[in-house]
């Protein structure tokens, strides 16, 4: 049975996009992607791994070439967040590294809190607060 799953991304510069998503929080990894071509993260408790290719690696493992993101999404990439604040401070962190963001922090049916925000290489991510008490049942 499967034991994790990793998310494969591609980027256009490793340097700047390491750079990036270590400013917004995430934990390098370097027991993978520690070369010029490739990084590697963990997030979260669960320990998600994401790794980073040069976008010509992504396309010669990934069998095909990469969509236009500018036109489209094909992945919404969701990460939660432990507050309302922590979803604030994020989308800040965002905004510093270089990022932006699509969809401003705010409340969705009075008990989730979130933003929308995009990488450096288009890839659109999404964080969430959910405040379980306020959720409606059913």
């Amino acid at each position: 049975m499967t034991k994790t799953i990793w998310i494969n991304l591609p980027v256009e510069d490793v340097n700047k996009s390491k750079e990036f998503f270590t400013k917004i929080g995430f934990t390098p990894n370097t027991q993978y992607g520690a070369n010029e071509d490739s990084a590697s993260f963990i997030v979260g408790e669960n320990g998600l791994i994401i790794m980073l290719f040069k976008k010509s690696v992504y396309e010669s493992f990934a069998g095909t070439s990469v969509s236009e993101k500018s036109s489209g999404a094909e992945v919404l990439l969701s990460i939660d967040a432990e507050s309302a604040e922590d979803v604030d401070e994020i989308a800040k962190k965002v905004i510093e590294a270089g990022g932006s963001i699509y969809g401003q922090p705010g409340y969705k049916d009075g008990w989730m809190y979130g933003c929308g925000f995009i990488d450096l290489d288009g890839q659109r991510w999404n964080i969430l607060y959910m405040d379980l008490n306020k959720m409606p049942l059913g």
